[in-house]
């Protein structure tokens, strides 16, 4: 799955549009936010994207993580990696 979004950096400044891909879709918020700070370790911008109705449905759970598309390989290989050592 794939989705155009515009990424704000320093301040309100606003890049040009990139592609942004999920990697994974997670179970929970929650999930998301730790193999987010997995790519974070190794310099890798994620977004997680997520509608649980803003908390309302929390039974909506689930949320994609999204990296740009040129960062597709590198994020799949760090989260496979870190899947592996939890094994």
């Amino acid at each position: 799955m794939t989705t155009k979004a515009f990424l704000i950096h320093e301040g309100t400044k606003m890049s040009n549009a990139v592609e942004l891909v999920a990697v994974s879709t997670f179970r929970s918020v929650a999930d998301a936010h730790i193999a987010q700070g997995i790519l974070d370790e190794i310099g890798i911008e994620s977004i997680v994207r997520s509608d649980n109705a803003g908390g309302m449905y929390p039974a909506l759970a689930g949320a994609d993580l999204l990296v740009r598309a040129d960062d597709v390989e590198k994020a799949n290989e760090a989260l496979h990696r870190r899947h592996q050592r939890s094994k």
